[in-house]
């Protein structure tokens, strides 16, 4: 069952839990998510960033979630660059959409994000934006203080805009970490306890579990993650391929796909089961399992 993002994270807001947000491309990576969040009984949220994966993404999504009609989940457009890319995620059939202007001066920001937020809204589609400003790991002791996220703009933010979830910027980076993530954790506790929306951290692969788990106590609902999931999955596809396939017995009364082989089915099964495995943990780790 697709839903509002927001549903989800209210929810997750008043358990005190938090609900990972992988980001999807694929078939193959729906499919892992879907079947991870049956097993935990877990909401969990699609994130699909960029114009060439929306469309197709949407309908892999829409053939998952007629199999799963039970598990609980959300259908986010991430990190939304240009208005057009927005609109079409919301034809698509996304149940939430996020815009990013986080490098723009804050009067500008607001208003690009109005506008979406009413077109949005007006289509049921919840909104999440960010606010500060989450840069890029390789670049991380350069940019992290400077794009932190301050209160009293988030509160003004939030009424000026009325986005549903918002992102917040704890010193958290995007991608592979150049340096130690060190989070701002009083920050985010007065965030938390001043803000009644749902919190979103970006940047959450690499920063390690503890700081993550500590986060989600501390008041994020939402923990965004791709580049831990992604080398889960190559490694699964790198160890997979180790076999020497030459030695390996076929026995012909199983058929042509009844032994393990060097072939692309295979290797996309191996590469859907180390994203899961992943996946699962950080499920457990957020502790959405059994919240659905």
């Amino acid at each position: 069952m697709l839903v509002r993002m927001d549903e989800i994270l209210k929810k997750a807001k008043k358990g005190k839990y938090g609900v990972a947000a992988p980001n999807v491309y694929n078939d193959i990576s729906v499919k892992a998510c879907y079947e991870a969040a049956d097993k935990l009984n877990s909401p969990i949220i699609l994130d699909c960033a960029g114009l060439p994966f929306l469309e197709e993404t949407a309908d892999i999504v829409r053939f998952y979630e007629r199999k799963y009609p039970h598990v609980v989940a959300a259908l986010n457009l991430d990190h939304g660059g240009p208005f057009e890319e927005i609109v079409h995620a919301i034809k698509y059939g996304f149940t939430s959409v996020m815009i990013d202007r986080s490098t723009l001066e804050f009067d500008e920001n607001v208003r690009e994000v109005k506008e979406v937020v009413k077109i949005a809204h007006g289509a049921d589609v919840s909104v999440e934006a960010e606010l500060g400003h989450v840069g890029q790991g390789f670049e991380y002791e350069q940019t992290r203080d400077a794009g932190l996220t301050k209160k009293e703009d988030a509160l003004r933010y939030i009424d000026l805009t009325g986005v549903d979830c918002l992102a917040v910027a704890v010193g958290t980076s995007h991608g592979t970490y150049k340096g130690t993530p060190h989070l701002e954790f009083e920050l985010l506790s007065d965030l938390s306890k001043s803000i009644d929306i749902p919190l979103v951290l970006h940047g959450g692969s690499g920063t390690g579990d503890n700081n993550l788990q500590k986060a989600v106590q501390t008041g994020i609902q939402k923990v965004n993650l791709f580049t831990d999931l992604s080398s889960a999955a190559l490694d699964a596809m790198i160890k997979y391929l180790d076999f020497n396939c030459d030695d390996l017995k076929q026995e012909g009364s199983k058929g042509e796909f009844g032994n393990l082989k060097a072939n692309l089915c295979d290797i996309s099964i191996a590469a859907k089961d180390g994203f899961a495995e992943l996946l699962e943990h950080y499920i457990k780790l957020f502790g959405s399992n059994g919240k659905a």
